[in-house]
C-alpha cells in the first residue's frame, strides 16, 4: 500500500514537471517520457497510468466537445471558444462531433462540466413522471 501512494505521489510530481505556464507542455511531456524509460521507476504502471490520468484530465479542462444533431458553422465553434475562456479565464478550444441522438441542439463538455440544450434533454423532462 505504501508504495502504491509513493507511486502516486511520484506520478504528480512528473504531472507538475509537464506543465508550462499552467498548460500541459508537449516538450515536457516527452521529457519526462524520456526520463521514465531510462530511470523505470519500481512500480511503472501504475506510475504511468495516474501519470496519463493527470494529464488527460488536463487536457480535457482546455477543451470543449461540442456535440450536435445538426452541422454547425466553425463561426458557431469560435463563439462557444470565446465564451467559454471568458467564463473559465483559460484558452479553450472546441471540437464538433456529431451526435444524431441529439436530435436537434448541442450538448458541450468542458472538463467534468456539461452544457445540454438539446430537443433530447427537453423531452426526457416532460416524459419524466412529476
Amino acid at each position: 500500500m505504501r508504495t502504491s501512494l509513493q507511486s502516486q505521489k511520484f506520478a504528480r510530481q512528473l504531472f507538475s514537471l509537464s506543465l508550462a505556464d499552467g498548460q500541459v507542455s508537449a516538450a515536457r511531456v516527452e521529457g519526462v517520457l524520456a526520463y521514465l524509460s531510462k530511470h523505470p521507476p519500481r512500480q511503472p504502471l501504475v506510475v504511468l497510468r495516474r501519470y496519463q490520468r493527470l494529464v488527460a484530465t488536463q487536457l480535457a479542462k482546455n477543451r470543449a466537445l461540442v456535440e450536435h444533431a445538426g452541422p454547425v458553422d466553425d463561426r458557431v465553434l469560435r463563439l462557444i471558444e470565446t465564451a467559454f475562456a471568458r467564463k473559465y479565464q483559460r484558452p479553450i478550444a472546441a471540437a464538433a462531433r456529431p451526435a444524431p441522438a441529439l436530435l436537434a441542439g448541442l450538448r458541450i463538455r468542458v472538463g467534468d462540466d456539461l452544457y445540454e440544450s438539446s430537443v433530447a434533454s427537453q423531452l426526457a423532462v416532460l416524459s419524466t413522471p412529476a
